[in-house]
């Protein structure tokens, strides 16, 4: 096929993005693993760390689990139902995306602090703050959108005539929905649980306003390291978070195009 005159100055514009993207990452770990390599072995052998990253990887997996129990029948419904108010319901799930994370933190503490709205009833039973609960709570608000959006798009991209068939030779709306709707949809929806959990293990901000410092998330450490004691040493924490969670992503979405390149 011939190459037009518009190809070689797309393809420059997009390896020019993609530096913007590899060059820093590919950066740290180059410096890292040539340069400080015993600082590596140091952070990823140091049980501080090794806790900081775990309470991290599991707090990410309660969230998308949680979105996923809640939030892939609200996909559901926006996928096949229309009614009043979809709109702003399928604006406020993009909210999080469009709001700084700083903010959101604060907005948490206003709701599930112990002064908040829920929070201010609770605490006596179920506090948030200096929680792991909070950590979940946080992490959810800020992956959330990526795990309902996919999922939604799975079940468009079903064909609503399959339910109806299968609803026509006798299945009830939730058999239809668990033998049909749900497995055709399952890859999207598997794949922005990747990316939902890929953000939950990020996350910053939200996280130190509204919970604080301890339980000490990695990122938390990270910054941590950063001000008291400088960007190497933070820098080793870093990379140590960035492998882990790297490796979990990539084995994920091998894991994906196995198990689902057959839809």
């Amino acid at each position: 096929m011939k190459i037009g005159k518009i190809t070689p100055l797309f393809a420059v514009f997009g390896a020019l993005l993609l530096a913007i993207i590899a060059l820093p990452i590919l950066n740290i770990l180059f410096r890292q693993f040539v340069f400080d390599l015993g600082g590596f072995v140091s952070a990823f052998t140091d049980p501080a760390v090794l806790s900081a990253v775990g309470l991290s990887s599991f707090a990410a997996l309660l969230a998308v689990l949680v979105t996923f129990a809640f939030g892939v029948p609200l996909a559901y419904l926006l996928a096949r139902k229309d009614f009043r108010g979809k709109g702003l319901i399928e604006g406020t799930i993009d909210l999080p995306m469009a709001v700084p994370h700083v903010v959101a933190g604060i907005a948490l503490l206003t709701v599930f602090g112990t002064s908040g709205l829920i929070g201010g009833h609770t605490s006596s039973f179920l506090r948030f703050e200096s929680a792991i609960h909070g950590i979940v709570v946080a992490m959810l608000f800020v992956s959330a959108p990526y795990l309902i959006n996919s999922a939604r798009e799975g079940f468009q991209s079903v064909d609503p005539r399959l339910e109806k068939v299968a609803r026509s030779l006798g299945a009830t709306e939730w058999i239809a929905f668990r033998k049909v709707a749900f497995p055709l949809a399952f890859p999207q929806i598997f794949s922005g649980a990747i990316m939902s959990w890929a953000r939950a293990i990020s996350e910053f901000a939200a996280v130190i306003m509204f919970v604080g410092f301890f339980p000490m998330i990695a990122p938390g450490m990270i910054w941590d390291k950063f001000y008291s004691v400088g960007i190497y040493e933070a820098m080793s924490v870093a990379v140590v978070l960035l492998v882990i969670a790297l490796s979990a992503f990539v084995i994920l979405k091998y894991l994906r195009g196995r198990l689902f390149d057959k839809y």
